[in-house]
């Protein structure tokens, strides 16, 4: 289950990179023109009658509200965080996409269904105990939130950190403050890590190397200082959607990976360096029995 909880945040991790403003309002594609499709092939007039009279008229504010849910869902997905209540929004979403273009010439509504049941599948399933910092947490509730803390810190540095390093590789020999990177993924297969430049790919492996340090040593500063890198990189590329140059080269789906790395850091560096776990004080009590 935990796979395809990762598989589905995957999935919602590459389908923000094209929601930029104005969502598509002026070429009438993108958001805009999915809902549009809403009221032009409907699938339910209710439904219809909502997006004409009221998401259309104003469209903006829904356009910046499908990119917010969208991207918490990535990444609470992703980190697996929250994750029933991720997959009750991910059920809600997806049928909302659904019903705006389930009738859609070209379209295949069975995709929308299964989007639909495989966040009904996560919702009443324990997909969040491998990987994930609900897991996380449970420990943590239980007494024995140090140790997994580290792990899932470790594991998610690793990743950030390769992700950087390949980032990093590709860019070589590019404009190193490219406006647009080079993306990590593609239209080809429908997955994306995001784009990065080789500043952008920079930041994206010290963040990396921040979290493993934190999770290898136990330093809270070390967590937090990737909590705010990876914070302040999420932000910067948020304010590039409003046309400003910031140096790194991302898009919507960089932002959301960065905001992932933010999301696990905070959550375990709080428990790094508290005191040892119950299961810890339990090994080292018997070691020091049979010396």
């Amino acid at each position: 289950m935990s796979v395809l909880r990762v598989l589905v945040g995957l999935l919602w991790l590459y389908n923000v990179v094209w929601k930029k403003p104005d969502f598509g309002r002026s070429s009438g594609n993108g958001v805009y023109g999915f809902s549009r499709d809403a009221v032009e092939h409907p699938v339910f007039p209710p439904y219809s009658w909502l997006v004409e009279n009221l998401v259309l008229p104003n469209f903006t504010a829904f356009g910046w509200t499908v990119l917010v849910v969208e991207t918490l869902l990535a990444v609470l997905l992703l980190t697996g965080t929250l994750v029933r209540l991720a997959a009750l929004v991910g059920v809600g979403q997806s049928l909302a996409i659904g019903l705006s273009v389930a009738q859609t010439p070209g379209e295949w509504p069975w995709a929308y269904w299964m989007m639909i049941g495989i966040h009904v599948v996560l919702l009443f399933t324990a997909s969040g105990q491998v990987a994930a910092v609900d897991r996380v947490r449970a420990e943590a509730a239980s007494g024995d939130g140090r140790a997994a803390a580290a792990r899932l810190l470790r594991g998610w540095g690793l990743v950030v950190g390769l992700t950087g390093l390949v980032a990093l590789l590709l860019s070589v020999g590019e404009d190193p403050f490219a406006s647009t990177g080079t993306r990590l993924g593609g239209p080809g297969l429908s997955v994306s890590l995001g784009s990065y430049n080789l500043v952008g790919a920079l930041v994206l492996l010290v963040v990396g190397a921040l979290m493993f340090a934190a999770a290898s040593s136990g330093s809270r500063t070390m967590a937090w200082a990737a909590v705010a890198l990876s914070g302040v990189a999420a932000a910067l590329l948020y304010i590039s959607l409003s046309g400003a140059e910031v140096g790194l080269g991302g898009d919507n789906t960089s932002a959301a990976y960065f905001l992932c790395a933010a999301t696990v850091s905070g959550v375990t560096g709080k428990l790094l360096g508290t005191a040892a776990s119950r299961s810890e004080r339990t090994a080292r009590h018997g070691s020091a029995r049979t010396s």
